[in-house]
């Protein structure tokens, strides 16, 4: 069976925080998750948030990575 993750809020500064961590910049971000960079953008401006699939991927990377966040924050 398929373990639930719990959510976390990918606000502006988290979002920006995992991929100065990860050495990236927002195009290869973007590449790594099959999205625009433009759509980095707009979630580092605080203009949208990631959903769906976008936040469990950002999730995902952040666990495998190590990228200390704290849900709920």
């Amino acid at each position: 069976m398929a373990q639930k993750r719990k959510g976390v809020d990918w606000d502006r500064q988290r979002i920006r925080a995992l991929r100065q961590h990860l050495k990236l910049t927002q195009a290869k971000l973007a590449e790594e998750l099959g999205t625009r960079q433009q759509t980095i953008s707009e979630w580092e401006t605080g203009m949208y948030k990631p959903r769906g699939t976008s936040a469990t991927l950002l999730t995902l990377v952040a666990e495998r990575s190590g990228f200390k966040y704290k849900p709920g924050d």
